[in-house]
């Protein structure tokens, strides 16, 4: 399909990235037999992949437009990104973020300089306040997810995955509006055709699975998503953009539970010395927990999306 991010829309973005994304390790799960590595996104600058679509769709802006500002909605990481990078580019960022955010997302927002507009927790909520004030200021409109530009940027973690581990044979992402599953997904099919790529979510926000199951996206309701602990991952609904790509790409979708989800953060913490929000974990929770479920394979890896997690929330996991 012509209209999806091709390996050259994403090696693109991987030459903006440079020296502004960190290039993260594969980290050996350890005692994991198949072999399990962990691609630990959470040692970004702003500790998740949300810098990688960010960037590369900021930085690409026409300098006019994006001297005008930027405006984005965001459950937290994302925002963090845009006013991780305008504060790069010296430019004004203005964040449209749920009043439910955990306070250390929205800390690190306001320490980068960029200025919060809270609102109810759902998409609709979200989306209306971000177009008005674009339309109102002239502000250039990020979109979260659901945009080719975004995907490419979030596809880099595909192409490093496969640069820097070849024989990788499953690969394991988080989904919440599927930026990151579309982009890595695209990537690793470009490059290794025969490798497989999952999905995985919570089982309380599994909007992609039943929307992968259908064959178009399907809409959770706010009080639905917002149950599980994984606050990354509460979008109501796959993009139009992103859901094309992973009709295409992904050959499955697994849902997690939330216990598995906490113990898998537990577990990441204590045997690979990786700090992961609940969300960030649901790809090695995959791994550990729900096995019988994915293609057989030598060598796993799962992309720990991000280590944004309320410290006292991390605590009661960890305890």
């Amino acid at each position: 399909m012509s209209d999806l991010v091709s390996l050259a829309d994403i090696e693109r973005a991987a030459e903006r990235l440079a020296g502004v994304a960190a290039r993260t390790p594969l980290v050996p799960f350890p005692s994991t037999d198949p072999a399990l590595l962990v691609k630990a996104e959470s040692l970004q600058p702003i500790g998740a992949f949300k810098l990688r679509g960010a960037y590369a769709t900021i930085s690409a802006l026409p300098d006019e437009r994006r001297a005008r500002g930027v405006v984005t909605h965001s459950s937290g990481n994302h925002a963090q990104a845009v006013a991780y990078t305008a504060r790069l580019l010296g430019i004004r960022a203005v964040l449209v973020i749920p009043h439910t955010t955990p306070g250390v997302k929205v800390d690190a927002c306001v320490r980068h300089g960029a200025e919060i507009v809270y609102v109810e927790p759902t998409m609709e909520a979200r989306t209306a306040t971000a177009e008005k004030l674009a339309e109102a200021h002239g502000f250039a409109l990020i979109p979260p997810f659901d945009d080719p530009r975004i995907v490419a940027g979030q596809g880099t973690v595909g192409l490093e995955i496969v640069q820097d581990c070849p024989e990788a044979d499953v690969v394991l992402v988080p989904v919440g509006g599927g930026g990151l599953l579309a982009g890595v997904a695209a990537a690793v099919k470009a490059l290794r055709p025969e490798a497989k790529v999952i999905g995985v979510e919570p089982e309380l926000a599994a909007d992609a699975r039943a929307s992968l199951r259908a064959g178009h996206p399907v809409e959770w309701a706010a009080e639905e998503t917002g149950r599980t602990v994984a606050d990354a991952l509460r979008a109501q609904r796959l993009g139009d953009v992103t859901f094309a790509h992973i009709r295409e790409f992904v050959d499955d979708i697994v849902t997690v539970t939330e216990d598995e989800i906490r113990r898998a953060t537990r577990r990441l913490a204590r045997e690979a010395r990786l700090i992961a929000e609940p969300a960030g974990a649901v790809a090695t929770a995959a791994y550990l927990f729900r096995r019988d479920e994915l293609p057989d394979a030598r060598t796993y890896v799962s992309v720990l999306s991000g280590g944004n997690v309320d410290p006292a929330l991390f605590l009661d996991i960890y305890a």
